[in-house]
C-alpha cells in the first residue's frame, strides 16, 4: 500500500498528554504534521506542545463531552483551517475482580475508551469528510482476546474494534478512511500503573509468550505512523497481534479454562486490590471528575 506524505497535513490526538498520544504527536510533529494536543492536563499538553518540531497548539477537553469537543473540532479547523488526521487513543483502565470493582470507575473505563471515541470521532467526521481524512482508533490486544480482571477494560476495546469496523464500512464511500490500531502491554504509565498491583503483575507474567512480555514504546508508535501514512484498517503495534487474528476465535475458550485456573491460584490474595482507575492518566481522570463534583 502507497504512503501518504504527510508533511503539511494536520492532525489530532486525543489523550496526548504522555505515553502513545505524546510521543505519536512527536512522531508527527516530525514528519511535518501540524498537531492538534487533546486531553484533560493543560500543563502537560502546553509542554507537550512546546517540544513539537513543527506548529501545534493544545485543548484542555473531556472526549467523554460532546459539547466540549464539538467546540474543540470548531477550535482547530479555525486554528489550523482543516483536519486531515484524528487519532482517538485517550483511555483509561482498571483492574480486579469484577464483582469486587467500583461501579463508578468501571463505567468510566467504557464512558472514556468507547463513548470518548464516539463522541471525538462525532465531532470531527464533518472536517475528516471535507479533507477525505483517515480516523485511528486505538484498540487493543484487549480487543481480541479476553482476561480475567479485566472486564471493563476488554468491553471498551472490543467495543471500540467494532464500532470502527462499523464506522469504516459507513464513511468510505466518502473518502474517510478508518483504522483500528492494537497494541499489547506496552511501556506506557497505564501499564506500569497496572503493574504496581502485585496480583495484576504475576497474572500477567503467566501469560504465554510473546504475550506476557511488556514492550518498548518507541517501535509500537512507529508501526502506528507507518499506518496512518498508509491509512490502514488494520494497525499492529507488535508484530505478532496480526497473527492473533486468526486465531481469536479460539480464544474465549482457551481463556476461559486458564483463566478459572489461574483465579484458584490467586484466590486468597483477590481481597482487598485496588479498584480504581490505574496509572498517571487514571489519576487524572480522577482529580478532574472530583473537581467538577465541587
Amino acid at each position: 500500500m502507497s504512503k501518504v506524505n504527510l508533511e503539511g497535513k494536520v492532525a489530532v490526538v486525543t489523550g496526548a498528554a504522555r505515553g502513545v498520544g505524546e510521543l505519536l504527536a512527536r512522531k508527527l510533529s516530525a514528519r511535518g504534521v501540524k498537531v492538534a494536543l487533546v486531553g484533560l492536563e493543560p500543563d502537560a499538553l502546553k509542554q507537550v506542545s512546546a517540544r513539537l518540531h513543527s506548529e501545534s497548539d493544545h485543548w484542555h477537553a473531556d472526549v467523554t463531552d460532546h459539547e466540549a469537543m464539538v467546540r474543540v473540532a470548531g477550535e482547530v479547523e479555525e486554528r489550523f483551517g482543516r483536519v486531515d488526521i484524528v487519532v482517538a487513543n485517550a483511555g483509561v483502565a482498571t483492574g480486579g475482580p469484577f464483582a469486587d470493582s467500583d461501579p463508578e470507575s468501571w463505567r468510566r473505563v467504557i464512558e472514556v475508551n468507547l463513548i470518548g471515541s464516539a463522541v471525538t470521532a462525532r465531532a470531527f467526521l464533518p472536517l475528516l469528510t471535507r479533507s477525505r481524512g483517515y480516523l485511528l482508533q486505538i484498540a487493543s490486544l484487549a480487543a481480541i482476546t479476553p482476561a480475567p480482571m479485566m472486564t471493563a477494560y476488554c468491553a471498551s476495546k472490543s467495543g471500540v474494534e467494532a464500532y470502527a469496523h462499523s464506522l469504516r464500512a459507513e464513511v468510505g464511500h466518502r473518502g474517510v478512511k478508518v483504522g483500528v490500531g492494537y497494541l499489547s502491554w506496552t511501556d506506557t504509565d497505564m501499564v506500569r500503573g497496572a503493574d504496581q498491583d502485585d496480583v495484576m503483575r504475576e497474572l500477567r507474567q503467566r501469560l504465554p509468550w510473546p504475550s506476557n512480555k511488556t514492550y518498548p514504546l518507541g517501535p509500537a508508535v512507529d508501526r502506528l505512523v507507518e499506518g496512518i501514512e498508509r491509512r490502514s484498517s488494520h494497525v499492529y503495534g507488535q508484530w505478532w497481534l496480526r497473527g492473533m487474528q486468526g486465531v481469536r476465535g479460539y480464544l474465549p475458550a482457551v481463556i476461559g479454562t486458564v483463566g478459572q485456573r489461574e483465579m484458584r491460584r490467586f484466590a486468597d490474595r483477590l481481597t482487598g486490590m485496588r479498584t480504581g482507575l490505574v496509572g498517571a492518566g487514571g489519576a487524572a481522570d480522577e482529580q478532574q471528575r472530583t473537581t467538577l463534583r465541587k
